[in-house]
């Protein structure tokens, strides 16, 4: 498969954001050990363990921030375009982390259909990232804020912990 190919290919995943797996990996009882502790305890060790499934868009446990998901564009069996995101909605807040595009299908529509279905999914809340954008990363970010409540500004995580 050509370039122009892989590209094409990667503008109609952009449009197949429906078409969704998820994988949780649900630890009530840590959850109820950190929240008990406020945190002290029931850390988890090491990197998570995020599953590949065989799904265009894919929801899975973040792979690099604990507690966090990542949504996921997968393209001939590869990650394309990722996001880390947190919700909570005691707050009606969320944040979002890292978008990455792998620099081929940049321009593809990717980040924009992966940030829009999520704000689909949770049209309640406001979104926001934990900043330190990169100087190189402003126009993305002023692109895709463009009439988001929240507009992807600078905010801390709240305490409640992920509630998704």
């Amino acid at each position: 498969m050509g370039m122009d190919d892989d590209r094409e290919a990667a503008q109609r995943l952009a449009k197949q954001t429906p078409e969704l797996g998820r994988a949780y990996k649900r630890e009530p009882l840590r959850k109820m050990l950190r929240r008990l502790s406020g945190g002290r305890l029931g850390q988890s060790r090491g990197w998570p363990d995020a599953p590949q499934l065989n799904t265009p868009w894919q929801d899975t446990i973040s792979p690099t921030r604990h507690g966090w998901r990542e949504r996921a564009a997968n393209l001939h069996g590869e990650n394309v375009f990722g996001v880390d995101y947190q919700v909570c909605r005691r707050c009606r807040v969320a944040w979002v982390e890292e978008p990455h595009t792998d620099p081929e299908y940049q321009g593809c529509g990717l980040a924009r259909a992966g940030l829009a279905a999520l704000r689909a999914e949770y049209p309640d809340v406001s979104w926001h990232t934990l900043g330190g954008h990169l100087s190189d990363s402003v126009a993305f970010w002023k692109a895709v804020a463009v009439g988001v409540p929240g507009g992807y500004e600078q905010r801390d995580l709240c305490t409640h912990g992920t509630q998704y």
